[in-house]
Formats: C-alpha cells, structure tokens, sequence
C-alpha cells in the first residue's frame, strides 16, 4: 500500500548555522538510505520556503485568482514529503517515526494514498 508522509515543521524564527544544517541534512541522507535499501521508496522531496509558494483559486464564476504564499495561515509549515509503499499502516507509521522530519517537536502526517482504476 502507497502512504504519503508529510513533514511538518514551524517557520523557522532565524536562520540555523551551517553546522546545523549540515547535521540536521545528514540525518535526512540517513533516512534516504534506509528506506532506499528497505526497497520502500517511492519518491521523496523538500520543499522550498512558504515565501516562494502561489495559491491558485478557481471562484465558481470561472475567475482565475493567483495569491503569493499558502492560502492558509499557519504555525506549521509543509517542508517536504516521502512517498512509500508498504505493507500497511503499521510500517508507514514505524517509517514516520524514524523520519528526522518527526523530531524536534516536528510532526509527520501518514495519509494513505487514493488509487483509481482508469475507465
């Protein structure tokens, strides 16, 4: 079965050192590597910044209406995500847990992913 986990994370207040950065990118290489070997991985990104994002809103006239930044105001920001395929929710739920992207007051949401058969 197919599960999407979202990092979560708060808007960093300062910018890290390059020392903590570095530390915290080789956690995440680590990472990489398990679920690489474990055969699980299915595709895996960061994200850039919320400052770089666009929202796209479609109004029920029809009116296009692009706005910079996410649409919703927030604490949490979304920094990235792993795709898996695993057995069921119990191992997306153990690979959650070892994701660098739960510690440190970060969270990651485990959502299964919707598969539709084509007409």
């Amino acid at each position: 079965m197919k599960y999407m986990l979202l990092i979560y994370g708060a808007q960093p207040t300062e910018a890290p050192s390059q020392e903590d950065i570095q530390a915290e990118m080789n956690t995440y290489w680590e990472y990489e590597k398990a679920v690489a070997e474990a055969g699980v991985s299915l595709g895996s990104e960061a994200l850039q910044g919320v400052e770089t994002a666009t929202t796209v809103e479609v109004r029920p006239d029809g009116e296009r209406v692009v706005t910079d930044g996410p649409f919703a105001e927030t604490r949490e920001i979304l920094g990235g995500y792993y795709l898996l395929d695993v057995p069921d929710l119990d191992a997306a739920l153990d690979w959650a847990a070892r994701c660098p992207g739960s510690h440190n007051g970060n969270r990651i949401e485990v959502r299964p992913i919707q598969e539709f058969e084509a007409p």
